[in-house]
């Protein structure tokens, strides 16, 4: 299924419906008037599959009227450079921190996908800057008035990172009165994330598009989390080791500081923990902790308590950022050599690229330190690799070069940003009236159906039905 017609409007999946990454759905609301919701790039087993698309936007876009970004990740805006290069210059949609975080993401994609030219940079953030539109939570803004057509939308928190939204597109056909409503999620977080506060479901939907990242699975519950990241912690302390926790910059690693300054807070004066160094080795993850605090309003209640007594669990004295790639070389051959008390969070999330891989180059064939994995790891990526064949001491290619794994491989799911299986299922149920049709997307193919399978059984037991689809992508017209 490729395409999905209801009364008002027509659904088109661009990407992350046959797949975990390249979201982008487009929504006719009329014959001629169209709305985007984000654009990602492809990742992993995905990004073979559908290279020729990571290049080119083949779909037609005369007909949009917005882009709406749910969040900066980069498999949900990667390929907006495509999309301007392909002639969108409409309106960029999104929320307050997620217009202060998008920049910084394209400039980083920019330098890595693109160019080194900082005048070619700089023309195209401004070029963004133009079309970026910042919206409050909760209120309604209109995308098209037309005699056929009424269209409004609205971002409401999404709890995945700071500025995640999902989106609540109201129509109306002005000539019938007739009303309709979709509903996208974007990646939804978990209940107890931290810094974030949870989701809260929509009223009603016509038609929800709903991610199912992790159908099938459920987190940890917070203390077990705390618990098995302090143990795999002690573990490289006791060998004299480092952690190395691959993180995506935005939103993991924020997370990971918040949970971290908890952990030595309450540590013993005398403790090892004491003598811990806390090291984040990503300019750019930096740079986003930076918004980050500067974006406290939107924290949790329990995060600004911690403000109000007076702790900073973004910026605390155990911590250190190793900006230069100079520092960056010099903090790899110390930690593999010396022993000294570490852990180190470094992108990329999936050990695609980026600083984590020289960690993982120097270490990773020796027992002492340990690799710690927060979050999904895509089909097809190293990070999968390392934590499907770690455990059994297997092997992993790292930039051409194969790699024995002997170090410690543990995984936390409880750490994931995306809801499980029972946070998705709770997001559908707590809304006031199930809706007429729900497409899965962003999951594989088992998550996609153990999620249809659970949310028809929670319908089953209210007495009631669900109309659930597992849509592919329908990437060229």
């Amino acid at each position: 299924m490729a395409k999905t017609t209801t009364s008002l409007s027509t659904l088109v999946h661009r990407g992350g419906a046959s797949g975990v990454t390249g979201s982008c759905h487009q929504l006719y609301m009329d014959d001629t008037h169209s709305l985007l919701v984000d654009c990602g790039l492809f990742q992993g087993d995905d990004a073979d599959l559908r290279a020729f698309d990571q290049l080119t936007i083949d779909f037609e876009i005369a007909s949009l009227q917005a882009l709406v970004i749910t969040h900066v990740h980069i498999d949900h805006v990667g390929r907006l450079p495509y999309l301007l290069a392909a002639g969108f210059t409409g309106p960029i949609l999104c929320s307050i921190p997620s217009a202060r975080l998008l920049p910084l993401v394209l400039e980083d994609a920019l330098k890595i996908g693109f160019t080194r030219d900082r005048a070619l940079i700089e023309r195209f953030l401004e070029h963004i800057e133009r079309q970026l539109v910042p919206l409050e939570y909760g209120r309604w803004h209109t995308v098209l008035e037309s005699a056929s057509r009424h269209a409004r939308i609205k971002l409401r928190r999404a709890g995945h990172i700071l500025g995640s939204s999902y989106v609540e597109v109201a129509l109306r056909e002005p000539a019938t009165r007739r009303r309709e409503r979709v509903v996208f999620s974007g990646d939804l977080g978990a209940a107890n994330s931290p810094l974030l506060p949870a989701p809260r479901p929509p009223a009603k939907a016509d038609l929800l598009v709903l991610e199912s990242t992790y159908g099938g699975r459920y987190h940890d519950r917070r203390h077990q989390r705390t618990r098995t990241l302090k143990q795999a912690i002690e573990r490289a302390l006791d060998n004299d080791g480092t952690v190395i926790i691959p993180a995506f910059s935005i939103g993991r690693t924020q997370e990971l500081l918040f949970e971290l300054e908890g952990i030595l807070h309450e540590a013993p004066p005398a403790s090892i923990w004491r003598s811990l160094e806390i090291i984040v080795d990503s300019p750019l993850a930096a740079r986003f902790t930076r918004v980050y605090r500067d974006l406290k309003p939107y924290w949790d209640l329990e995060a600004r308590k911690r403000l109000q007594r007076g702790r900073h669990p973004l910026d605390f004295d155990a911590l250190y950022t190793v900006d230069s790639f100079e520092a960056h070389q010099q903090t790899v051959a110390y930690l593999a050599d010396s022993g000294r008390p570490a852990v180190v969070i470094a992108a990329s999330g999936m050990c695609t690229g980026g600083r984590v891989v020289d960690y993982l180059k120097a270490m990773l064939e020796d027992a002492r330190h340990q690799v710690l994995f927060v979050g999904y790891q895509g089909r097809g990526t190293p990070g999968h690799a390392i934590q499907r064949y770690g455990p059994s001491g297997g092997w992993v290619e790292l930039e051409g070069e194969r790699f024995e794994i002997r170090a410690g491989v543990t995984t936390i799911s409880g750490y994931s940003a995306h809801a499980d299986e029972a946070g998705l299922v709770s997001f559908v149920r707590g809304m006031r009236r199930l809706p007429r049709r729900v497409h899965l997307v962003h999951g594989d193919e088992p998550a996609r159906q153990a999620l249809k399978e659970a949310l028809e059984e929670m319908a089953r037991r209210r007495g009631d039905s669900l109309n659930v689809a597992l849509p592919i992508d329908r990437p060229v017209d």
